[in-house]
C-alpha cells in the first residue's frame, strides 16, 4: 500500500522544483486507446496549459528527482543548494499518475528529472517508468518525458518508444553561456540526444512506408526550452540559435523562459523581476519564423541585436523598410501580405481567395479579419491610402500608443502574431 502522507510530502518537493519548465505543450499526439486500456492521447493535447479550442487541460507535472550532479548557478536544484531533496521510484510514478487519472485529476504526465548518479542512470529509470506504464499498466495518455543531456543514443531511442514527446532543454543560448553557469553541460551532450531524436523520428516516418503497424516514435515530436535574461546573450543570438534548431532537428516548438532571479549568485545578473516582455517578444519573433516565412536576420539587424520592447517585431520589420510600403493589397503576393503588420496568416489567406471574384474593398478588409487600425498604413485599396501619414515616425507614434507597455505573461501558444 502507497504512504500517502510520506507521498504527499514528495509530490510538494518535486512538483514545486518543476514549475520552471515551461516546455510541456502536447499537441500533435494521436495514441489511441487499446481495448483493456486507460487513457486517450488521440482526443486533446495533454498538457498544462490552455489547448486551441480554449480548455484547460492538466498533466502531472513532477521531477523524477531534485537530487543532481550539475551545479548550474540558476537552477533551484543545483548540486550545492541546501534544500529538501526527495526521489520518486518508477512504480511510485506509476501509481501516481494511474490512481490521478481515475480520478480526473490529470489527462497524461510531464515527467522530468535532475541528474541522479548519471545522465545514463537517469534516462534508464525514466524507460523503467514509462514502459511500466505502457505494458503493465496499459496507460494510452499522453507521457512527456525529459531527454536527459549526455545520455547515450541508444537509451533516448529506448525512451522514444513509450513516450508521446520529448524534450532536451539547451536552457542557455551560447557556449559561453554554458561555460560561465553551467560548467558541467555542454553544447555537444546536449545535441547528441535531441540528434538521437530527430535520426529515430525520421526512421519512424521511413518505416510508417512500408508498413502501417510500425511502431511509434516520440509522435508529438521534440521540444526545448531557452532561458532568457540569465546571461549577456542578445535576443539575435537566441532567435538564430531557435531558427537553426527548427532547421537542423526539426523541432516542434522552441519553449522562451524570462529568467527568475529565485537564487543568487556572482556570476547570476541583478534583476529585481523576470524579463517578461522580453520573453513576449521573443514568442512573436518565433512566430514569425514558423509562420510568416522570416528569417532571424530579417527579423533582427546586427545594428539592433535586441528586441523594441515598445513594438512588436514586425511591426518593427516594417518601419524598417518603408520603401516596400504602402502595398496594393488587391496585388500583392501571399508572401507580402504576411508581411503587414495587422494581417495574419489567416487574413492573407482569406485576401487571396477573395480577390479571386472581384477587387476588394477598404471595407470588405475589415469583414475579412484584417487588423486595420495597424494595416491601413501599410497598404493601399484600389489605389487608396487610408492611413493620415506615411511618415515611419508618425506610425511608429501610432502603433506605440496602441500598444502599452505592460507587465506580460507569457504568450498564448495559438494566438496570431499580426
Amino acid at each position: 500500500m502507497m504512504d500517502w502522507e510520506k507521498m504527499q510530502e514528495k509530490l510538494t518537493i518535486l512538483s514545486d522544483a518543476a514549475k520552471y519548465d515551461v516546455s510541456c505543450s502536447s499537441s500533435g499526439s494521436k495514441r489511441a486507446n487499446q481495448n483493456g486500456g486507460i487513457g486517450n492521447a488521440a482526443c486533446s493535447g495533454i498538457c498544462h496549459t490552455w489547448s486551441a479550442d480554449g480548455r484547460c487541460v492538466s498533466l502531472l507535472k513532477i521531477l523524477m528527482t531534485n537530487y543532481c550532479l550539475y551545479d548550474c548557478a540558476y537552477c533551484v536544484n543545483r548540486c550545492s543548494r541546501e534544500t529538501k531533496r526527495a526521489i520518486l521510484t518508477p512504480c511510485e510514478i506509476s501509481d501516481l499518475t494511474i490512481e490521478f487519472y481515475r480520478r480526473n485529476y490529470i489527462e497524461g504526465l510531464f515527467l522530468s528529472s535532475g541528474v541522479y548518479r548519471s545522465p545514463d542512470y537517469t534516462t534508464e529509470l525514466l524507460i523503467k517508468t514509462a514502459r511500466m506504464l505502457r505494458e503493465e499498466r496499459h496507460f494510452n495518455g499522453y507521457i512527456h518525458m525529459k531527454g536527459i543531456p549526455g545520455t547515450d543514443g541508444r537509451l533516448i531511442h529506448e525512451l522514444g518508444k513509450y513516450v508521446d514527446r520529448m524534450s532536451v532543454n539547451i536552457e542557455l543560448p551560447s557556449s559561453a553561456g554554458l561555460k560561465l553557469l553551467a560548467p558541467q553541460k555542454t553544447k555537444q551532450g546536449i545535441l547528441m540526444p535531441m540528434g538521437a531524436v530527430k535520426e529515430g523520428i525520421a526512421e519512424r516516418r521511413e518505416n510508417k512506408k512500408h508498413s502501417r503497424k510500425a511502431p511509434d516514435f516520440v509522435p508529438a515530436g521534440q521540444t526545448t526550452q531557452l532561458i532568457v535574461g540569465a546571461t549577456p546573450d542578445s535576443d539575435k543570438t537566441i532567435l538564430r540559435l531557435s531558427e537553426a534548431l527548427y532547421d537542423k532537428v526539426n523541432l516542434k516548438r522552441v519553449y522562451y523562459s524570462a529568467y527568475v532571479p529565485a537564487l543568487s549568485g556572482p556570476n547570476l545578473p541583478a534583476i529585481a523581476k523576470p524579463p517578461l516582455l522580453r520573453e513576449h517578444r521573443l514568442y512573436q519573433a518565433d512566430w514569425l519564423l514558423r509562420f510568416y516565412q522570416f528569417s532571424a536576420d530579417e527579423i533582427l539587424a546586427d545594428s539592433t541585436p535586441d528586441f523594441d520592447l515598445h513594438l512588436d517585431p514586425k511591426a518593427c520589420w516594417a518601419l524598417r523598410h518603408p520603401e516596400i510600403f504602402p502595398v496594393e493589397v488587391n496585388k500583392a503576393s501571399y508572401h507580402m501580405l504576411l508581411r503587414v503588420p495587422g494581417i495574419g496568416v489567416t487574413s492573407a489567406k482569406r485576401i487571396c481567395a477573395a480577390r479571386r471574384h472581384s477587387f476588394l474593398s477598404y471595407d470588405t478588409l475589415r469583414r475579412l479579419g484584417i487588423v486595420l487600425k495597424r494595416a491601413k498604413y501599410f497598404i493601399t485599396c484600389k489605389g487608396k491610402f487610408y492611413g493620415e501619414s506615411d511618415s515611419p515616425e508618425f506610425i511608429r507614434q501610432r502603433l506605440v500608443s496602441g500598444e502599452p507597455l505592460g507587465t506580460y505573461e507569457q504568450m498564448s501558444l495559438f494566438e496570431e502574431n499580426r
